[in-house]
């Protein structure tokens, strides 16, 4: 099977869990994720079924928006409410008009350290496995950037946000980093995550709903229609003898996308086939091919 999935992934799980998940449910070896969300977050969390596993390397920079709570008053060790709090609790003076002020510092191309429990990799092994066994770990602030960043309300010691940001930011270091500068600590309470590239939260399935799917017959339901895919390159419905010569890494010629770099081409309405690049002119070689 090839396709694209959206899954609505439940706190508690880790990607690769739910990866695990829908390789038993689709009796398919062949998944992979579009970017890892925490194990505390929940929502939109891309999968590539078959060949469309290639599709991956234009999802390496995708924007990415999220919604959720920060808690001030302490501070963590994993930055999120999974960890263990740092030092007791402190008491939280903030307004509404203060959380938003801060945000102010976070908006744009900042530098970030990426939280000790992350992804991270340290002369090839994972920073979480290093902070698990208290030994110390030696990270780097990355460049990243925030696009918007919005308190919707505070009540309390919990901001409630909005976020678009780009690959690589880290919102539990932004949580971290706001109870810094508002010197009573603060971690990240829950995060969902609405968005990943064109994908967002109106089209993810839950897990329960997938293997309804699978059992009542219905999957093409539940996948990305493949005209969706990728919406920034232009697309051409290509003749037999086109698609017979991509299919065998051939060069074509497509007169009618002279300008385009890239360019989506099917087979019919819903079959895509290939990426391909223009070469020169009207020349186009598959840059990967699907099918």
């Amino acid at each position: 099977m090839n396709g694209v999935l959206i899954i609505d992934k439940p706190s508690g799980l880790t990607s690769h869990d739910v990866v695990s998940r829908v390789r038993r449910i689709l009796q398919q070896r062949s998944v992979g994720h579009l970017g890892t969300l925490d194990p505390l977050a929940t929502g939109v969390l891309p999968l590539v079924l078959g060949n469309m596993t290639r599709l991956a390397q234009f999802y390496l920079s995708s924007e990415k928006t999220y919604e959720g709570v920060i808690r001030f008053g302490f501070a963590t060790d994993t930055y999120d409410s999974d960890g263990e709090p740092i030092g007791g609790p402190q008491p939280v003076a903030l307004t509404l008009e203060q959380a938003r002020e801060l945000t102010h510092k976070f908006l744009g191309s900042i530098e970030q350290m990426p939280p000790p429990f992350s992804a991270k990799k340290i002369q090839g092994v994972p920073a979480y496995k290093l902070a698990r066994k208290k030994k110390e770990v030696p990270l780097k602030p990355v460049e990243v950037e925030i696009k918007e960043f919005e308190i919707l309300n505070f009540k309390a010691d919990r901001a409630h946000f909005r976020a678009r940001v780009a690959s690589g930011t880290y919102m539990r270091s932004v949580a971290h980093d706001m109870g810094k500068l508002a010197g009573c600590g603060a971690h990240l309470e829950s995060l969902r995550r609405t968005s990943v590239a064109e994908f967002t939260i109106d089209c993810a399935h839950t897990l329960e709903a997938l293997e309804d799917a699978v059992r009542s017959g219905e999957i093409d339901n539940v996948l990305v229609h493949p005209r969706q895919l990728l919406p920034s390159l232009p697309s051409v419905t290509a003749t037999d003898e086109i698609v017979s010569r991509i299919r065998h890494g051939r060069p074509v010629n497509l007169p009618e996308l002279s300008r385009a770099r890239d360019v989506k081409v099917f087979s019919g309405q819903r079959d895509l086939i290939a990426i391909s690049t223009r070469v020169a002119g009207t020349l186009f070689h598959p840059r990967i091919v699907l099918v």
